[in-house]
C-alpha cells in the first residue's frame, strides 16, 4: 500500500509535468489579432463631392451609395450636336415613312380602279365586237350595191371618219370597212385580256409599274433612313455615356464590411483618383500572428492550425496562408489593424479562418485579439470534448 501510493503520486506529477511542458512548448503565437484588408474609394472623376453623414464602423453592403460626384462644367457641346442630327434622321424617316405610306394608298387605289375599268373595258369591247360583226354579216349576205335610198343605211352601218373628202361610197369600201372594224376590235379586245388597253387613257399598268418603283425606292430610302437614324444613335449613346462618366454620379460599395475612415469631406471639390472613403472588407477577413523563431521555422503554407478569440472557449480551425517573416511591415500598408513594434520584432504569419469570414460584417471582429496554434497539446482531446 505504501508503495502504491508513491508510483501514484510518481505518475500524477509526471502527468501534470508532461502537461504542462506539452502545453508551454506547443507552437502558440504571442500574440494573434483578426484583421481585414482595406478599399480605398478613389474619385472616378472630378467634380463637387456629395457625402452623407455616417458613423465609422457602420456596416456597408456591396452597391450601398456611399457618396456622388458632379461636374457641371463638364463638356457637352458634342453630345447635343448628336442628339440634334439623330432628330434630323428622325426626321428625315418620318418623312420617307409618310411618302411612303401615301403612295401605297394611291397605288391600292388605282389598282382597285384599274380592275372595275378593265371589267368595264371588256364589256364595252366584247359588246362593239359583236354588234361590228353583226354589222359585217349582214354587208356580206347583202351583196348588191347600195342605192341611193340605201345612203342612210350605209351611214348607219359605216364608221368613216377616216374616207377622204370626196371619197366615193363604195360597197365594197362600206365591207372592208366593216371588216377591218370588226379585226381592231378583235385584236383591242385580245390586249385588253391580257391587261393592255391600247385605248389612249385605258393603259393604266404602266402607271401602276412607275409606282410599284417608286415605292421600292422609298422602301430603300426607309431601310438607308433607319440605318442612318441607328448609326447616329449609337453614337449619341457612346457620347452619353462619355459625358456621364466625365460628370460624375455615385458612389457605391465594392464590399461587404465596416465604413472605415473618411478622407475627403463632405461639399469640396476633388480631383480624379483623390481618395475619398475607406472600407473594411470583412469578407477576406484573416488572423495575422507573431511567433518565435522556432515556431515560423516549422510552419509551411497550407498547414492547419487553430485559432480562439480571447474573451472565449470557441477554437476555430485555420488554415496557414502567408510567412511574411521579420519586419514584415510592408505588407501591412492596406491592411485594417497596423503591427505593433513588438509585432514587427518577431515573425509574421498570416491565418485564414473560414468561420470568422463566414460569420458576415454582422459578426465582423476586426481589432480582436486571440492566440493561435500549430501543433497538437496535450488537453486538445478535452477541449474539443467541451467544444
Amino acid at each position: 500500500m505504501k508503495y502504491g501510493r508513491l508510483i501514484i503520486g510518481i505518475l500524477t506529477v509526471s502527468a501534470a509535468l508532461w502537461i504542462i511542458v506539452g502545453e508551454q512548448t506547443a507552437g502558440a503565437s504571442a500574440d494573434a489579432v483578426v484583421n481585414a484588408p482595406v478599399v480605398t474609394i478613389r474619385a472616378p472623376v472630378a467634380g463637387n463631392l456629395k457625402m452623407a453623414g455616417r458613423q465609422f464602423g457602420s456596416r456597408v453592403s456591396r452597391g450601398e451609395v456611399l457618396a456622388s460626384i458632379e461636374d457641371p462644367l463638364v463638356d457637352r457641346v458634342r453630345l447635343n450636336d448628336l442628339l440634334l442630327e439623330e432628330r434630323l434622321e428622325a426626321a428625315a424617316q418620318a418623312q420617307i415613312a409618310t411618302l411612303l405610306s401615301d403612295m401605297q394608298a394611291v397605288r391600292a387605289k388605282l389598282a382597285e380602279r384599274t380592275g372595275v375599268d378593265r371589267e368595264r373595258r371588256l364589256e364595252e369591247l366584247r359588246e362593239q365586237l359583236a354588234h361590228a360583226e353583226a354589222r359585217l354579216a349582214i354587208l356580206e349576205a347583202d351583196g348588191t350595191a347600195a342605192e341611193p335610198e340605201d345612203q342612210q343605211l350605209l351611214d348607219a352601218v359605216a364608221h368613216d371618219v377616216d374616207r377622204l373628202p370626196g371619197e366615193p361610197r363604195l360597197e365594197a369600201l362600206v365591207l372592208d370597212h366593216a371588216r377591218e372594224r370588226v379585226e381592231i376590235l378583235r385584236i383591242a379586245l385580245q390586249a385588253a385580256e391580257a391587261n393592255v388597253f391600247l385605248r389612249e387613257g385605258h393603259n393604266v399598268e404602266q402607271r401602276l409599274l412607275d409606282l410599284d418603283q417608286q415605292i421600292a425606292v422609298l422602301k430603300s430610302r426607309h431601310r438607308e433612313a433607319q440605318e442612318r437614324k441607328a448609326a447616329v444613335r449609337e453614337r449619341a449613346d457612346r457620347e452619353r455615356i462619355r459625358v456621364n462618366n466625365l460628370t460624375g454620379g455615385e458612389l457605391q460599395s465594392t464590399v461587404e464590411g465596416l465604413f472605415w475612415e473618411v478622407l475627403e469631406a463632405d461639399g469640396v471639390n476633388v480631383q480624379r483618383g483623390d481618395p475619398l472613403l475607406r472600407l473594411v472588407d470583412c469578407q477576406a477577413t484573416l488572423v495575422t500572428v507573431s511567433v518565435t523563431e522556432r515556431v515560423y521555422n516549422g510552419l509551411t503554407v497550407g498547414q492547419p492550425a487553430t485559432f480562439r478569440l480571447g474573451g472565449t472557449s470557441d477554437v476555430h480551425d485555420a488554415t496557414v496562408a502567408r510567412l511574411a517573416g521579420a519586419g514584415a511591415a510592408t505588407v501591412y500598408g492596406n491592411m485594417a489593424v497596423a503591427p505593433s513594434q513588438r509585432h514587427l520584432e518577431r515573425y509574421d504569419v498570416a491565418l485564414i479562418v473560414p468561420a470568422l469570414r463566414q460569420a458576415g460584417t454582422e459578426s465582423c471582429l476586426i481589432g480582436r485579439t486571440g492566440r493561435a496554434f500549430f501543433d497538437i497539446r496535450p488537453l486538445d482531446g478535452l477541449r474539443n470534448l467541451f467544444r
